[in-house]
């Protein structure tokens, strides 16, 4: 297995964005010293949720200060941006870090993050979806025109050309059965932001799968993301995670606004609309508590043999082969998040790299139930 780590820049009360910043960079130059096999960065704007406007520019960083590290995003979010600009910066990176990237891409949630780009957000789904074709054909093409709704594209070519085939290695997260669908067809993997439980993971893998066959693409391996709270005692990772996993957790309404139930009238969105009465109610202390437990619960946490107990689950239900980490997060001070990580690099990460009973293969099959399904629709998004 694959095990790589990622930089969520969440702000930290009574630090600076600067100091924040600079904590998750230093975070990223351990990445390669301890062994991981990759380093992914965020893209959202305008709140403290994620500090990480521009990923291929963090990237691009860490491009000149490793050898060895595979680079990836997680996720740019297509519909924001003008797709061959996107392709050029893709081919320089490439360039720049002699072809160990990969891409995720996605189509936000954040009314928000639209509005403060002047993106219609009810244009995201098919915005994406032009935009994905636009980047693949610029990267795989010497020239190409493209004629949509959108975007009209006279015959042209980027440059500098790609090294490698970036368009090969893309990736895309999806939450409705529409948008895996269009992902699907694009020939794109599953990349999965562990938000819901892992059997809903599972059959939202499946599903994918199975949808990637029957259009003529072979099925990837997922590569899963998710954050980790590892120490000597499950009494520490757990009181960890229940503090600094429950900030996260709060942060996120605070963003996307799920509460106030504005999603059920965007198209493309309506499938999050229905969350807003469970949002609502983390105003209860005692559901904010259940839905607290039910973040961490999905979440890679304890000992490090619990660690990789959870891990070999994750793996058996989903198929995975490329584990995407997180351990600085809601907060959590900077030398906690550094231990929490060397002591999962030292004791967990090279099982999962060395022990074959770690190596992925792509779930044909109906999987298994891990937990029963919960009554309320949690769900908690990167």
């Amino acid at each position: 297995m694959k095990v790589g780590t990622a930089l969520n820049m969440l702000q930290k009360p009574g630090h600076s964005d600067a100091s924040v910043v600079m904590e998750h960079m230093a975070m990223g130059d351990l990445a390669e010293p301890l062994g991981f096999d990759s380093l992914f960065a965020l893209e959202h704007h305008f709140t403290g949720y994620a500090m990480s406007p521009a990923p291929t520019q963090t990237l691009a960083y860490f491009a000149g200060r490793t050898k060895r590290i595979t680079l990836g995003t997680s996720v740019i979010v297509l519909p924001w941006h003008d797709p061959v600009r996107v392709a050029e910066q893709i081919a320089l990176l490439d360039i720049m870090c002699g072809g160990r990237c990969l891409f995720g891409f996605g189509r936000g949630a954040a009314s928000k993050e639209y509005e403060g780009l002047r993106i219609p957000m009810d244009e995201a789904r098919p915005r994406f979806l032009e935009a994905a074709r636009i980047v693949m054909q610029a990267l795989s093409q010497d020239s190409f025109e493209f004629e949509g709704e959108f975007f009209q594209i006279p015959r042209t070519s980027i440059r500098p050309r790609p090294i490698s085939h970036p368009e090969r290695r893309f990736y895309a997260s999806s939450v409705s059965p529409e948008s895996a669908e269009i992902i699907a067809k694009l020939g794109f993997g599953m990349l999965v932001i562990m938000q819901n439980e892992w059997s809903k993971a599972a059959g939202d893998i499946y599903r994918f799968q199975d949808i990637t066959t029957s259009v003529g693409h072979a099925p990837r391996c997922p590569i899963v993301l998710t954050n980790v709270s590892c120490a000597e005692s499950r009494e520490e990772a757990t009181e960890r995670a229940g503090k600094y996993l429950g900030a996260k957790w709060d942060s996120i309404d605070a963003h996307y606004k799920f509460s106030d139930g504005h999603l059920a009238n965007v198209k493309g969105y309506e499938s999050y609309g229905k969350m807003a009465k469970t949002y609502t109610k983390l105003k209860d202390e005692s559901f904010r508590q259940k839905a607290t437990d039910f973040y961490v619960s999905i979440q890679i946490v304890g000992t490090p043999d619990d660690c990789v107990q959870q891990i070999a689950e994750l793996q058996r239900l989903t198929g995975l082969d490329h584990l995407v980490t997180e351990f600085a997060f809601g907060g959590l001070p900077h030398e906690e998040a550094e231990v929490n990580m060397r002591l999962f690099a030292n004791r967990v990460m090279p099982i999962l790299q060395r022990d074959a009973a770690f190596r992925g293969e792509p779930v044909l099959s109906a999987p298994g139930e891990v937990a029963p399904k919960t009554k309320e629709d949690m769900f908690a998004p990167a």
